[in-house]
């Protein structure tokens, strides 16, 4: 998960709540999925608040206003988990019978109709996809549920693969409008896959931003996750483009274009997505008033129908939000619900506009599908693996448009930890899990339905929130919140349906703490993990770093993430220094310096015994220096270390070729330091285009490394597999 931390200030007394739940609040919470205590390591248990847990059930609709209300919601919810025959949601695995059914009556008749509308009598051999069960018990009770039917695992990786790991706004081309856009994606995969044998690129997440100015820029607290950011179209590509009438305004656009590029790669200036967006929305303005041929015409009316109402709720929200402004808590109270009379007077006012958005959806989703079928005939086994955010902006489209699902008041974030006594909230709205049940799982499985329609895999950030998250009440410090549970199985049913129907692979980033028997679960179903060369010690021995044979096979290994420095800076320490200047150490820079580097001097002695390093002190790179020819060799050898591991996936991240020493996120800032901004730059800090990258005699160094050995074979022997 991508956090934001606050300072790890020692919170005040013990962390323990003041206001101990009563007997009778505990247990309602646990009945409704609500933790009444959890455990932050296995000799610690912490009690949540009266006040966490009083104000979770409110956010599922509980009265909880007196103890009385508290005495008699409880004996409702327990009389009526007593009385119901089916929950709202079951799920089967092929070939196994759903274990639900096992407390129904015996002479039960099960019904069920299919999403083909088919009739069937019982659950055995049914096709996978979510169907309508009843149930009819011999005393004269009849339930309907949502029965998911889900093959047993995911879909393995064909073979191991390597691929590269890149912010796609990172990514400047020579055609780029100020950032990297989805024409720069598809040209990386095609030469990624067609000239070095790469098997995937992992993009972060594309979703819709909530629009500024300023525009928040992190991808991880998108407007939508279900529709995409029109700020990454590769405008000339549209084809309308090229018939726009106004050829003066449209040179002038380019040159706008090129001004910002060129300031981004030439003159220091960081990317600035509302710039880039304001010229783009521009020029589509103009491509937009060009007339659709048929087969154009056709295929945009196809989208529409298959995207329906979800579509035209995105749409309406960002036609609204250019006459009210993105806060749509503050809207007229009428347009604050999408269903309303006013709102639909207002979609019906704004309807050019709104046909714009969709438009803008159509033309996003047509540029992606085109990266992904790119990578695919460059060869690539796997393709693009985009990226799921947690969760998405309060005042975003989405939380406008599904209120209903969304815990009203709650806020998703983490615990007090190890390394942040205060908590965190990530200001998230959580789903409420009573109603996605309820809807069988119908927002996630749309959710997830549009980003496998252009994805060859997805990572799944902060995968444990299938299992539970942590609710943070509003108004309220992290250390007041609990953790609220989701069915699992049912999650994990359906990623696995959707997945398979769509041929994809799924990765958990599964990082920091996990609650045991998460990552078996996540295992047992096909979904790999991540592993991090720096985390990856013998923590439960002598601490030191874990040997390649001692990894595990089924997960996406990689040197380092956006989150954390590039390895070039690990390796020398630099990340100290950056940290120190920014104000977010709290150890003086000498033990920091120190601890770094006996880190750092650890993996090195590894991968020396190893004989990773060999013969590669003295080879020629880039800068001619032997202190950059020693880092270089230091890069390739972290590299040949993870190809040791059983990893299925090898991900390089891309600005690790030329040697970047800054993280594109540092997470503990905001102004401080200018998150998700950064264009891939050298280790001088010189903005390496798209172009220069490819042409790179040390990026080519770098992946010839993983491309010899995942071409020679597949895993090491006896690596086993998921």
């Amino acid at each position: 998960m991508t956090q934001t931390r606050s300072a790890d200030i020692p919170a005040e007394g013990s962390g323990q709540p003041q206001d101990p739940p009563s007997d009778d609040l505990s247990r309602l919470a646990d009945l409704h999925g609500v933790a009444p205590s959890y455990r932050p390591s296995p000799d610690r248990t912490v009690t949540a608040s009266a006040t966490a847990l009083t104000r979770a059930l409110t956010a599922l609709g509980v009265d909880t206003s007196t103890p009385a209300a508290v005495a008699a919601a409880l004996d409702a919810r327990e009389r009526a988990l007593r009385e119901r025959l089916l929950p709202p949601t079951v799920v089967c695995w092929s070939g196994t019978a759903p274990r639900a059914l096992d407390a129904l009556p015996p002479g039960t008749r099960l019904t069920v109709t299919t999403e083909q509308g088919e009739t069937h009598e019982g659950t055995a051999r049914l096709p996978p996809g979510v169907h309508r069960l009843t149930a009819a018990a011999p005393d004269g009770r009849t339930a309907h549920s949502h029965l998911v039917v889900a093959p047993p695992r995911l879909p393995a990786p064909p073979g191991r693969s390597y691929g590269l790991l890149v912010q796609l706004y990172s990514l400047l081309s020579r055609r780029s409008w100020g950032m990297g856009d989805l024409g720069d994606l598809a040209a990386l995969a095609d030469w990624a896959g067609g000239s070095l044998g790469a098997g995937f690129v992992q993009v972060n997440p594309l979703h819709a931003a909530v629009p500024g100015p300023p525009t928040d820029p992190s991808p991880y607290r998108p407007s939508s996750r279900r529709f995409p950011d029109p700020v990454h179209l590769r405008v000339e590509d549209v084809p309308e483009f090229a018939r726009v009438a106004d050829r003066d305004r449209v040179a002038a656009l380019l040159e706008r274009a090129a001004r910002l590029r060129e300031g981004v790669l030439e003159k220091g200036a960081l990317i600035d997505r509302d710039a880039v967006w304001e010229t783009k929305r521009a020029a589509l303005e103009l491509v937009l008033q060009v007339p659709l041929d048929s087969v154009r015409q056709d295929a945009y009316a196809a989208f529409l129908a298959r995207e329906g109402r979800a579509l035209e709720d995105h749409a309406t929200w960002c036609a609204l939000a250019e006459v009210h402004g993105p806060r749509w808590r503050r809207w007229p109270a009428g347009l604050r619900d999408p269903r309303s009379a006013e709102t639909a007077r207002a979609r019906s006012e704004l309807a050019a506009r709104v046909d714009f958005h969709r438009r803008l959806a159509w033309l996003t989703d047509t540029q992606l599908t085109a990266a992904q079928r790119t990578a695919r005939e460059a060869g690539m086994p796997v393709g693009i693996v985009h990226d799921l955010a947690v969760g998405v902006h309060p005042d975003g489209a989405d939380a406008w448009a599904q209120q209903e699902y969304f815990a009203a008041g709650m806020s998703v974030g983490a615990p007090p930890d190890a390394f942040n006594a205060r908590g965190q909230d990530w200001g998230l709205p959580p789903w409420r899990p009573d109603r996605l049940a309820a809807s069988g799982y119908e927002p996630y499985r749309t959710l997830l339905r549009g980003l496998f329609g252009h994805a060859g895999a997805l990572r799944i950030d902060h995968v444990m929130g299938l299992f539970r998250l942590w609710w943070v009440p509003e108004g309220e410090p992290p250390t007041e919140g609990t953790y609220v549970r989701y069915d699992a199985e049912a999650m994990l049913a359906v990623l696995v349906l959707e997945a398979s129907r769509a041929g994809a692979v799924v990765i958990g980033e599964d990082l920091g703490t996990v609650e045991p028997g998460v990552r078996e679960r996540l295992r047992a179903r096909g979904v790999l993990g991540t592993s991090v060369l720096w985390f990856e010690r013998d923590w439960e021995g002598d601490g030191r770093p874990l040997p390649p044979e001692s990894w595990r096979a089924d997960c996406l290994a990689t040197a380092t993430t956006h989150d954390l420095p590039p390895t070039a800076a690990r390796l020398t320490g630099e990340h100290v220094e950056l940290r120190d200047r920014l104000g977010l150490s709290t150890r003086p820079l000498a033990q920091e310096r120190a601890e770094a580097a006996a880190d750092a001097a650890e993996w090195l002695e590894l991968l020396s015994r190893l004989g990773l390093t060999d013969g590669q002190d003295g080879e020629d790179g880039e800068g001619g220096e032997s202190g950059a020819v020693g880092e270089e060799a230091g890069i390739r050898a972290v590299h040949r270390f993870l190809l040791r591991t059983p990893a299925r996936m090898v991900g390089v991240w891309l600005p690790d070729g030329v040697g970047d020493r800054r993280p594109q996120n540092l997470p503990g800032t905001w102004d401080e330091y200018p998150n998700w901004r950064l264009p891939i730059a050298d280790a001088a800090g010189r903005p390496v285009t798209l172009e220069e990258l490819t042409a790179s005699p040390r990026v080519r160094a770098l992946l010839e490394v993983l491309r010899e050995d995942t071409a020679r074979t597949g895993p090491p022997a006896g690596a086993g597999g998921p």
